[in-house]
């Protein structure tokens, strides 16, 4: 397994044979001796899509998952857990900004399945994908720097005049959720950036370049000691649902479907469970 993080928004090459993980079809020739039919008819039925596809190995399928930001660390576990029962199929996940993600799947970028960190986005790509299910849930947590030196006690605290507050941008679905948990409890805040996913919201909070930060549970608890947390409670949170779905240009679309299935079983969903995501 394969991954690609990034916390800005990912560039990918006009080529698809630059992209790792990303296969193209293979034109093999047919054979010299054109009296030999057998190796005649395998090269046909490569041109044709039968054989393995570039950068493939000879009975591996490799699979290119797009997932959002906050999955980056337990899917990168179930991942490797998924290889493992699954020894013909190798995964490879790069993690962004659902926003990103949904641009990269409308420019025709090359992958088989898509997660995301809420349901709008996923809705609005229903021409580009199967039917999605729903494998998790999160909520959102203030992240303080380690010990909360700013005594920083809930939502009404971030609107303090001098307190940065660094937020996700509100196309992003963690910075939407932030809006609304912001708006709902009647607090007015003005962020000192606007980041692409909530991993940047994280990081500027762990480097000290803010004071607080609205991120997901998993990825505050997933800092460790890095950030201090101060919980929002149930009636002021949002929750956020993480649909997960085929897409429809998909090179290996079983491979795909038996992955998302996968997501929904007992043993990854414990794993997701154990990174602090709730039940879907």
């Amino acid at each position: 397994m394969s991954t690609s993080t990034a916390r800005e928004p990912a560039v990918f090459p006009p080529n698809a044979t630059d992209t790792p993980g990303v296969s193209v079809r293979r034109t093999v020739l047919p054979a010299v001796a054109a009296s030999l039919l057998v190796p005649l008819l395998a090269a046909c039925g490569a041109e044709d899509g039968g054989g393995p596809q570039a950068g493939e190995k000879a009975g591996t399928a490799e699979i290119t998952v797009l997932a959002a930001a906050s999955l980056t660390d337990v899917f990168e576990e179930a991942g490797a857990a998924y290889e493992k029962e699954h020894p013909g199929t190798e995964v490879t996940f790069s993690f962004n900004g659902s926003q990103e993600l949904a641009s990269q799947v409308r420019q025709g970028v090359p992958a088989d399945a898509l997660v995301t960190a809420d349901t709008t986005t996923m809705d609005g790509l229903k021409e580009d994908t199967g039917d999605p299910v729903v494998i998790a849930r999160n909520r959102l947590t203030i992240a303080t720097a380690k010990g909360n030196p700013e005594k920083i006690g809930g939502l009404e605290d971030l609107s303090r005049g001098g307190l940065k507050v660094v937020l996700a941008a509100p196309e992003v679905p963690v910075g939407r959720y932030s809006q609304e948990i912001l708006d709902g409890a009647g607090v007015k805040v003005k962020p000192v950036s606007q980041e692409p996913n909530v991993r940047a919201v994280l990081s500027k909070v762990e480097l000290g370049e803010a004071d607080a930060g609205l991120v997901y549970v998993t990825d505050a608890a997933a800092a460790g000691g890095k950030v201090a947390t101060v919980a929002v409670p149930d009636a002021q949170n949002a929750v956020a649902s993480y649909p997960a779905a085929v897409l429809d240009g998909s090179e290996h679309s079983e491979e795909a479907s038996d992955l998302v299935r996968w997501l929904t079983s007992p043993k990854a969903q414990k794993l997701l469970r154990d990174a602090g995501f709730q039940a879907p």
